[in-house]
């Protein structure tokens, strides 16, 4: 029996009805948190979810209950090094990574803990870096899914004033030189201290203030700026994707919804790798910022038709009794 783990409940966003938290080992014993929330009704199929850099379970409670209406059983996880997952330096607010394998691992580590209790068919869903890490773990293997939905998805970084060639030979230089754990902004910082007005995630203020309350009411949930290795890990991962042989191997549908006004990552990579997917679909939504599944309702309601779409192919919704 799995060691059980904690959930953080707020007024604004209680845990789902069902929810269960539980520990599980990734690669290299890393200890992980993963949570499963069970449909409501008669489940027509599970949804794997995964959440972006800096993103706890938590973030996708509002989510989490609308997959649930829709009859999908979920399963949400915190990557390594975010949430109350395992961090990978002594400063919990450094946002660090060593490589993609190990996150690659955790994913398949994560399927194996659960795919008894996850009825089929499966959807993946990810959201930023989960979206790439997603896109990976199924271009290089990853079996069991029947499609994939992916929010704003990390296939090409903006790197503001630095030109991109210049910010992965610093990050690869670095990481190198054994100065991978130094931030790449000089300091981490935790993310509450951005006000709303200055954000570039979400045009949603309730959506943003409930988020910025679950980190207040949970501080271990917080997690500051991207360190060199960190940075390193999303440029090798991009590349895979980018020209490596996996993503036209595919043979599953792949949605990918992006953001128009993206100011974090790259709607033309995005647009780029999804047309190497044999079964690929790309939409951009104009004018939404980077966190498309914490925006208004006008631009959530873009990706779930999508979602929608792509689910009533490969998970059609069961029949009413008696239909």
């Amino acid at each position: 029996m799995a060691e059980a783990a904690p959930l953080v409940s707020i007024p604004s966003a209680p845990v789902p009805a069902g929810g269960e938290a539980a520990w599980f080992e990734g690669a290299g014993g890393a200890r992980l948190r993963a949570a499963l929330f069970p449909a409501a009704g008669t489940p027509r199929g599970s949804v794997v979810l995964s959440g972006g850099r800096t993103e706890p379970i938590e973030k996708y409670f509002e989510v989490i209950e609308e997959l649930r209406a829709r009859g999908f059983t979920v399963l949400a996880h915190d990557w390594r090094g975010q949430g109350l997952s395992q961090r990978l330096l002594p400063d919990r607010l450094k946002g660090h990574a060593a490589g993609f394998k190990d996150f690659v691992a955790d994913f398949a580590a994560l399927i194996a803990a659960y795919e008894a209790r996850l009825p089929k068919p499966w959807i993946a869903m990810g959201h930023s870096m989960g979206g790439c890490l997603t896109f990976l773990a199924l271009a290089l293997g990853q079996k069991g899914f029947s499609g994939a939905v992916l929010s704003a998805p990390m296939l090409g970084l903006q790197t503001g004033p630095v030109p991109r060639p210049l910010g992965k030979v610093l990050a690869t230089t670095l990481t190198s030189a054994g100065r991978g754990g130094g931030s790449v902004q000089g300091r981490a910082t935790s993310p509450i201290a951005t006000p709303f007005e200055d954000n570039v995630l979400t045009h949603d203020r309730a959506r943003y203030d409930r988020n910025q309350a679950q980190v207040e009411a949970c501080p271990d949930l917080a997690l500051g700026g991207p360190t060199w290795g960190w940075l390193d890990f999303a440029f090798k991962a991009i590349a895979v994707l980018e020209v490596g042989p996996g993503v036209p191997k595919l043979d599953i549908p792949v949605t990918v919804v992006a953001a128009g006004a993206d100011k974090l990552v790259d709607v033309a990579g995005q647009r780029r790798v999804t047309a190497r997917a044999p079964k690929g679909h790309f939409v951009e939504i104009p004018g939404a910022y980077h966190e498309i599944l914490q925006e208004t309702d006008d631009i959530r309601a873009v990706f779930w038709r999508e979602f929608d779409a792509l689910a009533a192919a490969v998970a059609p919704a069961l029949a009413p009794t008696g239909a």
